[in-house]
C-alpha cells in the first residue's frame, strides 16, 4: 500500500481492511467464485488465486478491483501466473512450496509435493547459526539446547503440513553439526571428549536436544 511503511505493524491491519472488501466481490454471485469457479487464498496483503484455467477475463477482473476500484498497486517483481501441471513449476506461499513431483516408488503417477520453501529452510539455519554462534560459548549447555528446543518445536508445528521429511532431515543434520561444533570449539581451550563409544548424536539426545521427527504419513 501507497504511503504505509514496509513491515509496519499498522500495514496487517490496512491490508485487511482494504483487501476484506475485496474478498466479499471475489465471492458475490457476479464474483469469479461463480462465473471462473476460482477459490481465493489471502493472508493479509498476500493471495493466491486458484482456478482450472488463468484467463485473461479473470486477470483482468482482479487487477482491475485491486488497482482501479481500490486504489492499490499489485507488485509485479511478486506477481506471476503459474502452471502446475508445466514440467518443474512450483509456486511458494507463505513459506511453502507448492509443486508435482514423480512417484518416489517408480508408479506411473505424481503427487502435489507440500514442503518447506528454500527461503524457509535458509531462515531456519540462519536462526540456528545465530544460536549457537560464538557469542553464546558462556551459556549453559541446557540452556543454550532449550532455546534451539524452541525454535525447532515452533518451526516444524508450522511446517508439519505436506511432506516434510526431507526438510526435517536438512535440519536435524544442521542442527546437530553446529551444536557439535560449538561444542568443540566454543566452550573452553580444551578439546571437548564424547563418552567411550557413544556418538555425537547419541551425545546431544542425552543432553536434552529433540530433533525434529519424521512424520510418519511421509511415505511418497
Amino acid at each position: 500500500m501507497q504511503g504505509t511503511p514496509q513491515g509496519g505493524v499498522i500495514s496487517p491491519l490496512l491490508a485487511k481492511v482494504y483487501l476484506h472488501w475485496f474478498d466479499k466481490l471475489f465471492y458475490r454471485t457476479d464474483g469469479p467464485a461463480h462465473w471462473a469457479k476460482a477459490k481465493l487464498v489471502r493472508y493479509a496483503d498476500d493471495f493466491v488465486v486458484l482456478a482450472r484455467y488463468q484467463t485473461p477475463k479473470l486477470v483482468g477482473w482482479i487487477e482491475e478491483k485491486i488497482e482501479r476500484w481500490l486504489g492499490l498497486e499489485i507488485n509485479r517483481d511478486k506477481t506471476r501466473v503459474v502452471d502446475l501441471r508445466e514440467e518443474k513449476a512450483s509456486l511458494d506461499f507463505l513459506g511453502y512450496t507448492f509443486r508435482w513431483h514423480r512417484d518416489q516408488h517408480g508408479r506411473n503417477h505424481r503427487y502435489l509435493h507440500v514442503g518447506p520453501s528454500k527461503k524457509a529452510l535458509q531462515r531456519e539455519r540462519d536462526r540456528i547459526n545465530e544460536l549457537t554462534d560464538r557469542r553464546q560459548g558462556c551459556t549453559p549447555v541446557t540452556q543454550l539446547i532449550a532455546r534451539l528446543n524452541r525454535q525447532l518445536k515452533g518451526w516444524a508445528n508450522y511446517f508439519s503440513l505436506g511432506y516434510p521429511r526431507q526438510a526435517f532431515r536438512a535440519i536435524n543434520w544442521h542442527v546437530g553439526c553446529r551444536l557439535a561444533n560449538h561444542l568443540k570449539h566454543h566452550r573452553s581451550q580444551r578439546p571437548y571428549r564424547l563418552p567411550d563409544g557413544v556418538s555425537y548424536y547419541e551425545h546431544l539426545q542425552r543432553l536434552g536436544l529433540e530433533f525434529l521427527g519424521i512424520p510418519s504419513r511421509d511415505s511418497r
